[in-house]
């Protein structure tokens, strides 16, 4: 079975996803900006999510991990929990 490995920020609002992904163009550090502004959990492991299959995550975020390309931030997604900024960092 495909399994990936993710990280992501989770984000209030749009307007905060877009202006953190702005940062990340301009080269800001990922895991930095989780640990400051992650809503997630996972923002004390700068957003890392570890590795999971498909169906463990929502279907929009499933989407991005599965089907989008690697290494590249993607978003701002929107799910019932906010806003992600999404980066995959490997798939099996």
């Amino acid at each position: 079975m495909a399994k990936a490995c993710a990280r992501h920020i989770l984000l209030k609002s749009k307007e905060q996803a877009e202006a953190l992904k702005r940062q990340l163009k301009d080269g800001a550090d990922f895991a930095s900006l989780a640990k400051k502004h992650s809503q997630c959990h996972s923002a004390k492991r700068g957003g890392d999510l570890g590795e999971f299959g498909p169906g463990k995550m929502l279907k929009a975020f499933d989407n991005v991990v599965f089907k989008k390309p690697l290494l590249t931030v993607h978003g701002p997604i929107k799910t019932k929990f906010g806003y992600h900024l999404i980066e995959t960092i490997y798939r099996t």
